[in-house]
């Protein structure tokens, strides 16, 4: 096989999952970018052909061959019965670093609550083979319609009796004034590949790297890289005071008696240790970014 040949054909989601996607590339080290009308995203590596396409149609894609893997959530996987290769989950969703949630919801007044209170009821949601399968494994009977969008309003309005909708932190869901009776699937977003492809030790190992980046990247979100020195008299003091992933790394200075302290924290942390890490004798503390977390 040639140069010309070891093409990756890649599948990106357009929608929501699209902006946290790119900045997870950025992160990884690919610079994706493409043009408010077009479907095909440049991308800095010639070995990569990327395409744009809506997150419940990339795992059918991936399986028929067309596209040799793709990102995607693992809902759609399911909702489309498509025989895949999982490369990696990829945890990540378009406001938080979470698995996300189809739950079912009613307007606040309703009487359902349970599944079994489904009975002779429409539900609408675009998640309908996965609802389907829910219903039949407790056994009830009731009528589920696919939704174009605007679903939560469908309900509100008294269109249907009850939705399945996606959701991340419930915020939508309550300003309408729907109450969550049951979570019907839990959902990550996954890398996932088309089997022959995947047979390919090229293509493989190609997606591997893409895999291994992303999820360093991923594991870098929310974390900084805190660097600082200390006296071998302080440094017990000091070391109480940091988390770390695991052990700090400490390394000896010029100055026999000084130490250089290196770790990685939670951002959120930063602002209440540095005054506590300055107080306990720690100097020249410094806080850098983090693009990648490879364990």
């Amino acid at each position: 096989m040639n140069n010309k040949q070891k093409i990756l054909k890649l599948g990106l989601p357009k929608g929501s999952l699209q902006e946290s996607t790119f900045r997870m590339f950025q992160k990884a080290g690919f610079k994706v970018a493409v043009s408010e009308r077009s479907y095909f995203p440049s991308i800095d590596d010639r070995e990569i052909e990327c395409i744009l396409l809506r997150a419940q149609e990339m795992s059918r894609y991936v399986e028929q061959g067309a596209l040799d893997c793709g990102i995607t959530g693992n809902d759609w996987v399911l909702e489309n019965d498509s025989k895949v290769a999982k490369i990696a989950d990829l945890v990540y969703a378009k406001q938080s670093l979470s698995p996300v949630r189809w739950v079912l919801a009613v307007p606040e007044g309703s009487s359902i609550h349970s599944a079994k209170d489904l009975k002779g009821k429409l539900i609408a949601t675009e998640l309908v083979n996965v609802t389907k399968k829910f219903l039949k494994s407790h056994n009830v009977s009731a009528e589920v319609e696919f939704s174009w969008g605007a679903t939560e309003v469908k309900v509100a309005s008294g269109l249907v009796d009850a939705i399945v909708e996606l959701t991340e932190t419930g915020r939508s869901l309550r300003a309408n004034k729907l109450r969550e009776v049951l979570t019907i699937c839990t959902s990550t977003t996954q890398f996932i590949a088309n089997k022959k492809s995947f047979a390919d030790p090229w293509k493989k190992a190609k997606m591997g790297q893409i895999a291994l980046l992303l999820d360093g990247a991923i594991s870098a979100e929310g974390k900084v890289g805190l660097k600082m020195n200390v006296d071998k008299d302080n440094l017990e003091r000091v070391l109480r005071i940091l988390p770390a992933l695991k052990n700090p790394t400490i390394s000896h200075l010029s100055k026999s008696d000084w130490l250089a302290i290196e770790t990685v924290i939670d951002e959120k942390l930063v602002r209440m240790l540095i005054p506590q890490l300055k107080q306990a004798g720690a100097q020249g503390i410094i806080e850098y970014p983090l693009n990648k977390l490879i364990y």
